[in-house]
């Protein structure tokens, strides 16, 4: 009989993201494993390597980032409120310029890996098909179509963070909130 799997893949997953955010690409197996309080090799036998980590990383990170925007979008009563309030939170987590340009060196990484360069399309389609619907539900009638203005929206917020990491100036999440208020406000007109 198997012995139950009382290690989730989240507590490894958690583990490596928040050394993805203190080392960026320069981590190591036995780093996750110390931080998640478990031998290195229940994280080698459960992902089986670093890049096998690395997409599981990805297609958590994929699912958590859009249950936090629907979550966030549907806790505001007008759906332009919950658009700001969703492209807000995709990055909102992240307050430190230098975790943030771990996440961009890894992200390196990850786009010249064909496995993990698959599941950053995917994760970008995600966050735009999310965003294409909460578009659509707002009334913007200065908006692009919505697959357009998605991915106008995805590219601002992508562009923001890259830009803050490198020249930090305030809070992430004030930065952001400045710059899709500026586009929502010019959406909003008619």
């Amino acid at each position: 009989m198997a012995r139950p799997k009382t290690i989730t893949d989240e507590r490894l997953v958690s583990a490596a993201m928040v050394l993805i955010g203190r080392r960026g690409p320069e981590f190591t197996m036995a780093e996750v494993a110390a931080e998640a309080g478990v031998s290195v090799g229940t994280v080698a036998q459960r992902f089986g390597s670093k890049s096998g980590l690395l997409q599981e990383v990805s297609r958590l990170s994929t699912r958590a980032a859009v249950a936090r925007m629907r979550a966030v979008a549907a806790a505001e009563a007008d759906p332009v409120d919950g658009l700001r309030a969703a492209l807000i939170t995709l990055f909102g987590e992240i307050a430190d310029a230098d975790v943030a340009a771990n996440h961009l060196a890894q992200l390196g990484v990850d786009l010249i890996d064909p496995h993990l360069r698959a599941l950053l399309v995917e994760h970008f389609r995600a966050v735009e098909d999310e965003l294409r619907e909460l578009v659509r539900l707002a009334d913007l009638p200065g908006a692009p179509d919505p697959a357009l203005a998605a991915r106008v929206l995805a590219g601002l917020i992508n562009g923001i963070s890259m830009d803050w990491s490198v020249r930090p100036r305030g809070a992430l999440a004030e930065r952001t909130a400045e710059d899709v208020d500026a586009v929502l406000r010019a959406w909003r007109r008619t």
